[in-house]
């Protein structure tokens, strides 16, 4: 018996010991979760913004860390489903979790934005685009490093009209992104005397044919189609707006200029428009990630990766300057304090949205996109 009570008690101070060490590891480094989709149909997206972190991570650790500590990184995957992120959100918030780079897709960020504002965790998107995230003031803990969609339908819409695309169709997946947008470009094309709307509808996504709607599409005389969404519905509908032989000018959103779209459309993607955050490929520290990614993955970087870079950058010069991870010295250091990144200098205004950050038209020529000047 007395063994027995011996070995229980040295058990307890085991434990007590290997908790404290633990402790003790958390308290040397500087943890940040990373989350988005890792997986699935858009994990191109969430690599590449993941990758932008690690980029950011291994440069100040390499130079030793912040403040002496170094930067852990702590990923979640949330696939860029709403439901997952809630998931997602709690575990992070479980582990102590003070500030995450994601999430991803605005469906998923805004699930888990209600999550890290009741725990007091801030949260800056390189990608989520919807307004309403910021723009309904609900989410004070919330910045981002892309501009929002509002600013990406108005050149989608001011584009076609410049090209002289009068008669217009505009497409959606009913997702938070996607029809968020969509909303919005259909808002300025009525609001515009000379441009008509043609159809506005919503699609399935995951479906496995859409030449109901692209025939809906012909039937409008559509001379260009906007569409709110990602590329696995893009490559579908452009494939057969294609195959049709039909005249449509395909516009899209930063949810479709990514190299992904490019290798599942193949050559049906030729000239196909889309917005994307505007090219920045002469910035020094752009450019410097750009080499590091090239060598690392022997590939150029995808959709995001710029900008989770800069949503780094951010999130370790607020720490930097605070001295810690306090809640509310953080969002002010990221609202006052500007920081140098691959995006140029940039700060954050008071609704979270980046100062310093914008959109461009990009075409894909020869199968890649460039840049619309």
């Amino acid at each position: 018996m007395r063994l027995a009570k011996w070995l229980m008690a040295a058990g307890a101070v085991l434990v007590w010991c290997v908790g404290l060490a633990a402790a003790g590891a958390a308290a040397d480094t500087i943890r940040i979760g990373v989350a988005g989709p890792h997986s699935g149909d858009l994990a191109s997206y969430g690599l590449s913004a993941l990758r932008g972190a690690e980029y950011v991570a291994e440069q100040v650790n390499a130079k030793g860390g912040v403040g002496g500590k170094k930067v852990e990184l702590v990923t979640e995957d949330d696939l860029c489903k709403p439901e997952v992120a809630t998931n997602t959100a709690t575990k992070l918030v479980s582990d102590g979790i003070k500030v995450v780079m994601g999430h991803v897709c605005s469906g998923a960020t805004k699930t888990a934005l209600s999550i890290y504002k009741d725990a007091k965790v801030i949260s800056i998107s390189p990608s989520a685009t919807n307004p309403a995230l910021t723009q309904s003031g609900e989410y004070p803990n919330f910045f981002r490093t892309i501009a929002s969609d509002d600013a990406q339908a108005r050149m989608e819409v001011d584009f076609a009209k410049k090209k002289g695309w009068k008669k217009i169709a505009v497409l959606h997946d009913k997702g938070d992104y996607g029809k968020g947008l969509a909303e919005f470009a259909k808002q300025f094309i009525e609001e515009d005397k000379d441009l008509k709307l043609v159809l506005y509808e919503g699609i399935t996504p995951g479906a496995v044919d859409y030449s109901a709607v692209v025939q809906k599409i012909n039937r409008a005389g559509a001379e260009a189609l906007i569409f709110g969404g990602y590329h696995p519905e893009a490559s579908k509908l452009v494939t057969i707006i294609r195959k049709k032989k039909m005249d449509t000018i395909f516009i899209s959103d930063d949810g479709v200029k990514d190299d992904t779209f490019i290798k599942v459309a193949g050559g049906y993607s030729e000239g196909v428009y889309a917005t994307g955050p505007m090219d920045v490929s002469k910035n020094p520290m752009a450019i410097e990630a750009t080499e590091w990614h090239r060598k690392k993955y022997g590939a150029d970087p995808g959709a995001f990766f710029l900008n989770g870079c800069a949503a780094m950058r951010a999130i370790l010069n607020a720490i930097e300057k605070t001295g810690g991870q306090d809640y509310e010295a953080l969002a002010k250091a990221l609202r006052t304090e500007p920081v140098e990144t691959t995006l140029g200098s940039i700060k954050f205004d008071e609704r979270g949205d980046a100062i310093g950050v914008g959109f461009a038209v990009f075409q894909v020529q020869k199968g890649v996109y460039v840049e619309i000047k």
